[in-house]
């Protein structure tokens, strides 16, 4: 079991990291990021006005303490804000303020800032130094781990990006305390995806927990957060690029990215929209005799007991033309990622459309209830 206050080790063909988490963790940032960073760098923080507003000042106080000038580049929050033009900003930005390929990036944000950031420092100079400090539960436990970066396009989320390693990934979950309720139920189901994946322990103590109970007790959100950034490490360590083993990441994914987009982008928080794929998926795996029907309930009602979910009003067909650009769609065929077991899951691509259907129709319908 993973304990809390502790480094955990991703190790990949580029680069190995640290992914160190820890109450409190912001205000000994500097000489975290200069044990990985050296002297010298040009360090430029990319965050949201929020983030800046409630925890931005106690992380350049650390930054230069540590020997650092930091300064700061402020993006628009939110997932309409992960786009192209967002990049081409900062990266204008960036050049003004003399940035060169000596230069160092810190995402200092939740999944959205870390995307775009990432991603803005795997093509800047044609690549400069990276640092992840998560601020969001989604981030934490899943978005700022394992290099992948990307924005969206009209037509899909993430279907522009590349794969680059932070130097490090600094996880405090006391950032957590400012976060919106909605937001903070978010991030919890990605933990709960982690449970399903390959974490039966965490996905138990998660399904009978009161989430407001959990925010409040330290101990406890820190062991969460290490156990789903310990199952992230282990598949991203044995699979860097998303081959079939990294793939098992994207349960509930498929179908909820295809929820985000035909909404574009309004309706859902990315984990919302996951938990909403995740019961999807829990549904196909009953339908093509992959899951027992204990089990399904058991994950059905674990997403459910979190709180309120967003509605479904998207029309299934809709959603089945849209899983043909996702981008874990290949040659036109949709690659599900299926529960069979609390705690395994399988890659099923023969998943009859008429399934996927019902699937979304009995999203649609659990919502009005």
């Amino acid at each position: 079991m993973v304990q809390a206050n502790t480094r955990i080790k991703i190790t990949v063909p580029q680069r190995s990291y640290e992914s160190v988490i820890e109450s409190g963790l912001l205000a000994n940032a500097g000489p975290l990021v200069r044990e990985v960073l050296g002297k010298g760098k040009g360090v430029f923080v990319v965050t949201v006005e929020p983030v800046r507003r409630r925890w931005g000042n106690k992380l350049m106080v650390s930054l230069a303490a540590a020997g650092f000038d930091p300064e700061i580049l402020e993006m628009k929050d939110g997932e309409r804000s992960k786009k192209l033009a967002s990049v081409e900003q900062l990266a204008e930005k960036l050049t003004r303020l003399g940035a060169d390929r000596n230069a160092a990036i810190i995402a200092f944000g939740g999944g959205v800032v870390g995307d775009v950031a990432g991603f803005l420092a795997s093509v800047y100079m044609r690549g400069i130094d990276l640092v992840q400090i998560p601020t969001t539960v989604q981030a934490q436990l899943d978005a700022a781990i394992g290099g992948k970066t990307g924005v969206n396009l009209r037509t899909g989320k993430n279907l522009v990006g590349t794969f680059h390693q932070p130097a490090i990934v600094l996880i405090d979950p006391a950032v957590l305390s400012t976060l919106p309720a909605r937001e903070f139920r978010a991030g919890l189901y990605e933990a709960l995806k982690c449970g399903v994946i390959g974490r039966p322990e965490l996905f138990h103590r998660l399904e009978g927990i009161r989430v407001k109970a959990l925010r409040r007790d330290t101990k406890a959100l820190e062991w969460v957060l290490a156990e789903s950034v310990q199952l992230k490490a282990e598949v991203v360590s044995a699979d860097e690029r998303e081959g079939d083993l990294r793939r098992v990441l994207n349960l509930g994914h498929t179908i909820g990215h295809a929820l985000e987009a035909e909404s574009e982008y309004k309706r859902f928080l990315h984990g919302e929209a996951v938990a909403w794929g995740m019961i999807a998926a829990t549904n196909i795996a009953v339908s093509v005799g992959k899951l027992e029907k204990k089990a399904a309930k058991q994950i059905v009602d674990a997403v459910l007991s979190f709180g309120p979910l967003p509605k479904v009003k998207a029309k299934s067909k809709k959603i089945v033309r849209l899983l043909q650009s996702d981008k874990k769609t290949s040659n036109g065929i949709v690659h599900f990622v299926l529960p069979t077991a609390i705690g395994k899951v399988e890659i099923v691509k023969d998943v009859p459309e008429q399934v996927i259907v019902q699937a979304v129709d009995e999203l649609r319908n659990l919502s009005d209830q």
